[in-house]
């Protein structure tokens, strides 16, 4: 597995379906760069992931019906580089022979989460946070290289790291598609009672409010 910078290749390369690599980019700006030098479109997929799905068989069919309109030769598929819930997407679109993509916080590496074997470019992006709006109002890196590098973004249930990317590429006019999808309700529940939290009622997650409170 190999591992570089963007100042060790090319600015836009990214290696074909099938060969993996992993990036560690200067800065968001400089990842966000090599991504859309690459030339292709790029549809970022978001939504549950450590929490998983209630219906995962459902989640596919939905990837796959997203995936079927897309034409692999000119399309990048985008995601946070892990297997778990909304990564249900990189084995299914490298069955179609999409090049993929991951995005993904250094915390992860430091962590030892797992990648999906189906990413074939992962960017680790140097941030103190998974993900989402930070306390001055501005997107993290690792959530600003997700929305910069995206023609499209397409949502499948989703928390608040996922809304608040969600919100950003709408207010930069990106293309955007929701897809309701309930979080696995046991993984949820058992949080809760984990953190002495109320059990929740509701378990669409942060995208779908941010939507119904749109309407």
């Amino acid at each position: 597995m190999g591992t570089e910078t963007t100042s060790a290749r090319e600015r836009g390369s990214l290696p074909d379906a099938g060969s993996r690599s992993i990036v560690r980019p200067a800065s968001a700006d400089a990842a966000i760069s090599h991504i859309r030098g690459a030339g292709r479109s790029v549809v970022t997929f978001v939504g549950f992931s450590g929490a998983g799905y209630e219906d995962a068989l459902a989640v596919e069919r939905a990837i796959a019906k997203v995936l079927a309109d897309l034409n692999p030769a000119s399309v990048l598929i985008c995601a946070g580089a892990t297997p778990d819930g909304i990564g249900a997407v990189y084995p299914l679109a490298k069955k179609r022979g999409f090049a993929t993509i991951g995005v993904v916080s250094a915390i992860a590496e430091k962590e030892g989460v797992r990648f999906s074997p189906d990413v074939d470019t992962i960017f680790v992006v140097a941030d103190a946070t998974w993900g989402g709006m930070n306390a001055d109002g501005k997107l993290s890196p690792t959530s600003s290289v997700m929305v910069g590098a995206s023609d499209e973004m397409v949502a499948i249930g989703g928390g608040e790291i996922a809304r608040d990317e969600v919100a950003a590429a709408m207010a930069m006019g990106k293309k955007v598609r929701y897809i309701e999808a309930d979080m696995n309700h046991a993984v949820a529940i058992r949080k809760a009672n984990d953190l002495r939290q109320p059990v929740p009622d509701d378990f669409r997650g942060a995208v779908h409010v941010y939507f119904d409170r749109r309407r």
